[in-house]
Protein backbone atom coordinates (compact mmCIF):
# COMPACT_ATOMS: atom_id res chain seq x y z
CA UNK A 1 0.00 0.00 0.00
CA UNK A 2 1.75 3.32 -1.28
CA UNK A 3 1.82 6.56 0.97
CA UNK A 4 1.22 8.12 -2.18
CA UNK A 5 -2.16 7.10 -3.13
CA UNK A 6 -4.92 9.62 -3.09
CA UNK A 7 -6.84 6.78 -1.80
CA UNK A 8 -7.38 3.06 -0.99
CA UNK A 9 -10.63 0.80 -0.86
CA UNK A 10 -10.88 -2.29 -0.02
CA UNK A 11 -14.77 -4.25 -0.53
CA UNK A 12 -14.59 -6.95 1.96
CA UNK A 13 -11.47 -6.82 3.31
CA UNK A 14 -10.34 -9.10 6.09
CA UNK A 15 -9.88 -7.85 9.35
CA UNK A 16 -6.51 -7.53 8.97
CA UNK A 17 -6.16 -5.57 5.78
CA UNK A 18 -9.22 -3.34 7.04
CA UNK A 19 -6.65 -2.44 9.96
CA UNK A 20 -3.93 -1.59 7.76
CA UNK A 21 -6.64 0.74 6.06
CA UNK A 22 -7.68 2.25 8.90
CA UNK A 23 -3.71 3.25 10.23
CA UNK A 24 -3.43 4.78 6.56
CA UNK A 25 -5.74 7.28 7.10
CA UNK A 26 -5.36 8.30 10.89
CA UNK A 27 -1.49 8.21 10.67
CA UNK A 28 -1.65 10.48 7.01
CA UNK A 29 -4.93 12.54 8.12
CA UNK A 30 -6.92 10.84 5.41
CA UNK A 31 -10.55 10.76 5.70
CA UNK A 32 -11.75 7.35 6.61
CA UNK A 33 -15.22 5.51 5.56
CA UNK A 34 -15.87 1.89 7.04
CA UNK A 35 -19.37 -0.04 6.53
CA UNK A 36 -19.89 -2.93 8.45
CA UNK A 37 -21.33 -4.56 11.02
CA UNK A 38 -20.13 -2.86 14.47
CA UNK A 39 -21.31 -2.05 18.32
CA UNK A 40 -20.18 0.97 20.03
CA UNK A 41 -19.47 1.65 23.50
CA UNK A 42 -19.02 5.55 24.85
CA UNK A 43 -18.14 6.81 28.57
CA UNK A 44 -17.44 10.12 29.58
CA UNK A 45 -19.98 12.15 31.80
CA UNK A 46 -22.29 9.45 30.54
CA UNK A 47 -22.42 5.92 29.23
CA UNK A 48 -24.18 3.87 26.16
CA UNK A 49 -23.88 0.95 24.39
CA UNK A 50 -25.00 0.65 20.69
CA UNK A 51 -25.43 -3.00 20.24
CA UNK A 52 -24.19 -4.61 16.68
CA UNK A 53 -25.55 -4.10 13.68
CA UNK A 54 -24.50 -2.98 9.86
CA UNK A 55 -23.38 0.94 10.05
CA UNK A 56 -20.95 3.54 8.57
CA UNK A 57 -18.65 4.32 10.58
CA UNK A 58 -16.76 7.81 9.06
CA UNK A 59 -13.44 9.61 10.42
CA UNK A 60 -12.53 13.38 9.22
CA UNK A 61 -9.03 14.41 8.94
CA UNK A 62 -9.89 16.88 11.53
CA UNK A 63 -10.51 13.91 14.06
CA UNK A 64 -14.09 14.09 14.19
CA UNK A 65 -16.07 10.80 14.10
CA UNK A 66 -19.60 9.73 13.73
CA UNK A 67 -21.65 6.69 13.19
CA UNK A 68 -24.23 6.30 11.08
CA UNK A 69 -27.15 3.85 10.87
CA UNK A 70 -28.41 2.91 7.09
CA UNK A 71 -31.42 5.48 7.59
CA UNK A 72 -32.22 8.94 9.20
CA UNK A 73 -29.25 11.72 8.83
CA UNK A 74 -28.39 12.11 12.53
CA UNK A 75 -25.22 9.92 13.72
CA UNK A 76 -26.35 7.77 16.46
CA UNK A 77 -22.78 7.82 17.82
CA UNK A 78 -20.30 11.04 17.20
CA UNK A 79 -17.07 12.85 18.94
CA UNK A 80 -16.09 16.51 17.66
CA UNK A 81 -12.77 17.45 15.87
CA UNK A 82 -9.77 16.86 17.71
CA UNK A 83 -10.36 13.10 19.34
CA UNK A 84 -7.04 10.98 19.25
CA UNK A 85 -7.30 7.45 17.39
CA UNK A 86 -5.73 4.15 18.22
CA UNK A 87 -6.67 0.97 16.12
CA UNK A 88 -5.54 -2.12 17.25
CA UNK A 89 -7.04 -6.16 16.01
CA UNK A 90 -7.76 -8.59 18.51
CA UNK A 91 -9.64 -11.84 18.69
CA UNK A 92 -10.39 -11.33 15.08
CA UNK A 93 -12.37 -7.70 15.83
CA UNK A 94 -11.16 -4.49 14.94
CA UNK A 95 -11.43 -1.87 17.58
CA UNK A 96 -11.10 1.89 16.47
CA UNK A 97 -10.82 4.24 20.11
CA UNK A 98 -11.55 7.58 19.61
CA UNK A 99 -10.60 10.08 22.95
CA UNK A 100 -11.01 12.93 24.18
CA UNK A 101 -9.46 14.69 27.16
CA UNK A 102 -11.79 17.60 27.83
CA UNK A 103 -13.80 16.26 28.83
CA UNK A 104 -12.52 12.98 29.31
CA UNK A 105 -14.59 10.55 26.85
CA UNK A 106 -13.81 7.53 25.20
CA UNK A 107 -15.81 6.12 21.99
CA UNK A 108 -15.03 2.31 21.22
CA UNK A 109 -16.24 1.06 17.96
CA UNK A 110 -15.75 -2.84 17.44
CA UNK A 111 -16.08 -4.64 13.83
CA UNK A 112 -16.67 -7.79 13.26
CA UNK A 113 -17.00 -7.88 9.89
CA UNK A 114 -15.85 -5.69 7.28
CA UNK A 115 -18.17 -4.55 3.76
CA UNK A 116 -15.95 -1.57 2.65
CA UNK A 117 -12.91 0.43 4.32
CA UNK A 118 -11.58 3.45 2.37
CA UNK A 119 -9.01 5.90 3.62
CA UNK A 120 -9.72 8.95 1.11
CA UNK A 121 -7.59 12.55 0.38
CA UNK A 122 -10.26 14.24 -0.36
CA UNK A 123 -9.77 18.52 -1.44
CA UNK A 124 -12.39 20.55 -0.66
CA UNK A 125 -11.95 24.22 -0.77
CA UNK A 126 -15.18 25.44 -2.39
CA UNK A 127 -17.14 28.24 -0.35
CA UNK A 128 -21.00 26.76 0.78
CA UNK A 129 -23.53 29.42 0.05
CA UNK A 130 -27.25 28.76 1.31
CA UNK A 131 -29.79 31.31 -0.06
CA UNK A 132 -31.91 31.52 3.44
CA UNK A 133 -35.55 30.90 3.15
CA UNK A 134 -38.56 33.68 3.84
CA UNK A 135 -39.01 31.63 7.40
CA UNK A 136 -35.05 31.82 7.93
CA UNK A 137 -35.11 35.70 7.20
CA UNK A 138 -38.21 36.26 9.76
CA UNK A 139 -36.03 33.99 12.22
CA UNK A 140 -32.71 36.02 11.85
CA UNK A 141 -34.67 39.06 12.23
CA UNK A 142 -36.26 38.05 15.42
CA UNK A 143 -32.82 36.89 16.09
CA UNK A 144 -31.08 40.30 15.47
CA UNK A 145 -33.71 43.05 15.33
CA UNK A 146 -31.83 45.64 14.05
CA UNK A 147 -31.49 44.19 10.82
CA UNK A 148 -34.77 46.06 10.37
CA UNK A 149 -33.85 48.83 12.02
CA UNK A 150 -32.28 49.60 15.32
CA UNK A 151 -34.14 49.70 18.38
CA UNK A 152 -36.97 47.74 16.98
CA UNK A 153 -38.30 44.80 19.66
CA UNK A 154 -40.27 42.30 17.73
CA UNK A 155 -43.74 41.46 19.54
CA UNK A 156 -44.83 38.60 17.61
CA UNK A 157 -44.84 36.65 14.50
CA UNK A 158 -47.39 35.04 12.26
CA UNK A 159 -49.97 37.30 13.83
CA UNK A 160 -53.23 36.29 12.70
CA UNK A 161 -55.20 39.17 11.32
CA UNK A 162 -58.01 39.44 9.08
CA UNK A 163 -56.55 38.85 5.75
CA UNK A 164 -53.76 36.56 6.84
CA UNK A 165 -50.80 36.45 9.08
CA UNK A 166 -48.11 38.92 9.64
CA UNK A 167 -44.51 37.38 9.49
CA UNK A 168 -43.32 40.14 11.88
CA UNK A 169 -45.26 42.56 14.58
CA UNK A 170 -42.92 45.06 16.91
CA UNK A 171 -43.04 48.03 18.39
CA UNK A 172 -40.06 50.73 17.28
CA UNK A 173 -38.25 53.23 19.27
CA UNK A 174 -41.31 55.93 19.33
CA UNK A 175 -43.56 53.20 20.61
CA UNK A 176 -45.18 52.63 16.75
CA UNK A 177 -46.48 49.53 15.94
CA UNK A 178 -44.70 48.07 13.11
CA UNK A 179 -46.46 44.98 10.50
CA UNK A 180 -43.40 43.08 8.78
CA UNK A 181 -44.02 41.29 5.51
CA UNK A 182 -40.83 39.64 4.08
CA UNK A 183 -39.85 38.37 0.53
CA UNK A 184 -36.74 36.22 -0.20
CA UNK A 185 -36.91 37.07 -3.71
CA UNK A 186 -37.22 40.58 -5.35
CA UNK A 187 -40.63 42.62 -4.10
CA UNK A 188 -43.85 43.43 -6.41
CA UNK A 189 -46.59 44.66 -6.64
CA UNK A 190 -48.63 41.92 -5.23
CA UNK A 191 -46.05 42.12 -2.07
CA UNK A 192 -47.09 45.77 -1.51
CA UNK A 193 -50.43 45.13 -1.75
CA UNK A 194 -50.68 42.32 0.77
CA UNK A 195 -48.15 44.70 3.00
CA UNK A 196 -50.91 47.53 2.95
CA UNK A 197 -53.73 44.87 3.55
CA UNK A 198 -52.27 43.99 6.92
CA UNK A 199 -51.80 47.72 7.89
CA UNK A 200 -55.20 48.57 7.52
CA UNK A 201 -56.26 45.06 9.17
CA UNK A 202 -53.91 46.22 12.28
CA UNK A 203 -55.00 49.89 11.97
CA UNK A 204 -59.14 49.33 12.73
CA UNK A 205 -57.47 47.38 16.08
CA UNK A 206 -55.54 49.94 17.88
CA UNK A 207 -55.01 53.92 17.89
CA UNK A 208 -51.58 53.55 17.53
CA UNK A 209 -49.58 54.85 14.58
CA UNK A 210 -49.15 51.73 12.56
CA UNK A 211 -46.08 51.44 10.19
CA UNK A 212 -45.71 48.87 7.58
CA UNK A 213 -42.25 47.66 6.37
CA UNK A 214 -42.07 45.60 3.34
CA UNK A 215 -38.32 43.77 3.36
CA UNK A 216 -36.65 42.01 0.65
CA UNK A 217 -33.27 41.28 -1.63
CA UNK A 218 -34.43 44.39 -3.53
CA UNK A 219 -37.62 45.85 -4.62
CA UNK A 220 -39.32 46.15 -8.94
CA UNK A 221 -39.66 50.12 -9.90
CA UNK A 222 -43.50 49.49 -10.19
CA UNK A 223 -43.54 47.95 -6.57
CA UNK A 224 -41.79 51.26 -4.97
CA UNK A 225 -43.77 54.03 -7.23
CA UNK A 226 -46.71 52.10 -4.94
CA UNK A 227 -44.98 51.27 -2.15
CA UNK A 228 -44.73 55.32 -2.21
CA UNK A 229 -47.98 56.02 -2.77
CA UNK A 230 -49.50 53.85 0.35
CA UNK A 231 -47.05 55.31 2.60
CA UNK A 232 -45.21 52.32 3.42
CA UNK A 233 -41.61 51.57 3.90
CA UNK A 234 -38.87 49.10 2.17
CA UNK A 235 -36.18 47.48 4.14
CA UNK A 236 -33.20 45.66 1.40
CA UNK A 237 -32.15 42.42 3.34
CA UNK A 238 -29.67 40.20 1.92
CA UNK A 239 -31.22 36.61 2.45
CA UNK A 240 -27.31 35.50 2.34
CA UNK A 241 -26.64 37.61 5.54
CA UNK A 242 -29.87 36.00 7.66
CA UNK A 243 -28.44 32.99 6.58
CA UNK A 244 -24.83 33.82 8.71
CA UNK A 245 -26.37 35.28 11.38
CA UNK A 246 -28.39 31.91 12.17
CA UNK A 247 -25.19 30.37 11.68
CA UNK A 248 -23.77 32.09 13.95
CA UNK A 249 -26.66 32.06 16.34
CA UNK A 250 -26.36 28.29 16.08
CA UNK A 251 -22.34 27.84 16.57
CA UNK A 252 -23.14 29.75 19.87
CA UNK A 253 -26.18 27.04 20.78
CA UNK A 254 -23.33 24.19 20.01
CA UNK A 255 -20.75 25.57 21.99
CA UNK A 256 -23.11 26.26 25.09
CA UNK A 257 -24.49 22.64 24.31
CA UNK A 258 -21.16 21.11 24.24
CA UNK A 259 -19.97 22.61 27.41
CA UNK A 260 -22.68 20.86 29.30
CA UNK A 261 -24.00 17.76 27.35
CA UNK A 262 -22.25 14.86 26.10
CA UNK A 263 -24.16 14.80 22.27
CA UNK A 264 -23.93 10.86 22.90
CA UNK A 265 -27.20 8.42 23.17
Amino acid sequence: MSDSKPQTVSVNPTINEAEKIVREALSQRKTLLIVGNCWVHYKGRASSKLEPGERILIIKKDGSLLVHRSVGYEPVNWQPPGCIFHAQTRNNLLEIHAVRQRPPETVQVFFDKVQMASALSLRDSGEFALYASEEDMQKAILAEPSLLEEDFKPISFEKKVEPGFVDVYGIDRKGRLVVVEIKRKTAGKEAVLQLAKYVEAVKTRTNREVRGILVAPDIAKDAQRLLETLKLEFKALNPKKCTEILKRAKTRRLEAYLGEETGHD
